[in-house]
């Protein structure tokens, strides 16, 4: 029987040594950005091409950051930060600049990333899991400094992959991308109530998984 450390510690480990900006305190959007973003949407909407190209090279690391959570394959990876924007264009009409810019184009990424996990669950087999290689990679203590950054990336990945897409967009949202309930419920529009569920069901079923697949978790 594979054993692991309990749920929480085995992810929590795994998490810790991805490197990645997501792990970095998180910052408000600066005042003179957002004011940018406003005077650029507001030309975009009369038609200024120009103004829609500053606000794709202001915002299109941040996208490409939150879209890695949902494909680590490159090219569709890319795919998915143009139809960002491609949505965003053609929804600017409804953009009230009630939030700012940033986390508008957050919740339209999330919902981008979301949909290309349905379609893709949809189109394939959920492919099995190598548990023995997760329960060798997080062994012991020091699995946040035997393991390189990206093999720990592809192993909570592969977790994850065998979820759910709406399980696993709630534990990429809460545990990966660090949202709280209010933040998640806004990238989904959930309610916060939802989002404490959704968060709770997923986890349990993610327990489950690791159960059957011969991880005893203590």
């Amino acid at each position: 029987m594979l054993r692991c450390a309990g749920f929480e510690a085995v992810v929590a480990a795994v998490i810790h040594a991805i490197v990645h900006p997501a792990h970095a305190k998180r910052q408000d959007v600066p005042a003179a950005s957002t004011a940018g973003d406003a005077e650029d949407v507001r030309r975009t909407q009369q038609g200024e091409a120009e103004a829609y190209r500053r606000l794709v090279d202001r915002h299109q690391d941040h996208v490409a950051r939150i879209l890695w959570r949902f494909s680590r394959d490159r090219r569709a990876h890319e795919e998915l930060v143009q139809d960002v924007f491609v949505e965003a264009y053609l929804s600017l009409s409804r953009y009230r600049g009630k939030a700012p810019f940033e986390h508008w184009l957050a919740r339209i990424a999330t919902r981008v990333g979301y949909r290309y996990w349905k379609e893709k669950a949809r189109q394939r087999r959920t492919e099995s899991f190598d548990v023995q290689e997760w329960d060798k990679a997080t062994e012991g203590d020091s699995v946040s400094r035997t393991l390189e950054p990206n093999q720990a990336a592809e192993l909570l990945h592969g977790v994850l992959e065998q979820l759910a897409p709406r399980d696993r967009l709630v534990l990429t949202l809460r545990y990966l991308e660090q949202c709280d309930v209010v933040e998640t419920a806004r990238r989904t529009g959930w309610t916060k109530t939802m989002v404490k569920v959704q968060t709770l069901r997923a986890r349990n079923r993610l327990r489950k998984l690791l159960e059957q697949s011969g991880m005893e978790l203590i």
